[in-house]
């Protein structure tokens, strides 16, 4: 299952790609996230992992950072209970100026229960990772 989100962010494209690439910024942005745990590597870079902690519920994911290539990319990976998800987030320059995010989530279920609790959250999913993007986007214009 893959979840596309792609909006315009009042902002500086360096400065933006920045403040999304550091995963200690995640729990200022993301409502339901407790907190970021370093496990390896250095925070953030390129190869480094961080358990993402929410505040409910036990779905507790591993980070990945897959790719780092500021101020144009970053890749992730999260690694669940249930679910591999890769994440791909672009930063380019919109034609009003504005620094465009193209945010790509593609999720993987290994088990066969595992894909059809995909298929019936699809909704659910495609939501939540809109109001993600939505809530970096107000978090990076008051930064």
């Amino acid at each position: 299952m893959k979840s596309v989100v792609e909006l315009d962010i009042n902002g500086a494209r360096e400065r933006v790609a920045e403040l999304f690439a550091d995963p200690a910024n995640n729990p200022r942005w993301m409502n339901d996230l407790a907190r970021c745990e370093p496990i390896s590597g250095s925070f953030g870079t390129t190869g480094s992992t961080y358990r993402m902690v929410p505040k409910t519920g036990d779905m507790v994911f591993v980070a990945t950072v897959v790719s780092r290539n500021l101020p144009d990319e970053v890749k992730l990976r999260l690694d669940g209970k249930n679910v591999v998800v890769s994440i791909t987030d672009r930063f380019s320059l919109s034609p009003s100026g504005t620094t465009r995010l193209r945010s790509v989530e593609e999720f993987r279920f290994p088990s066969v229960l595992g894909r059809l609790f995909g298929f019936l959250a699809q909704r659910s999913i495609r939501k939540a990772h809109r109001s993600h993007m939505a809530a970096f986007k107000q978090f990076a214009e008051r930064a």
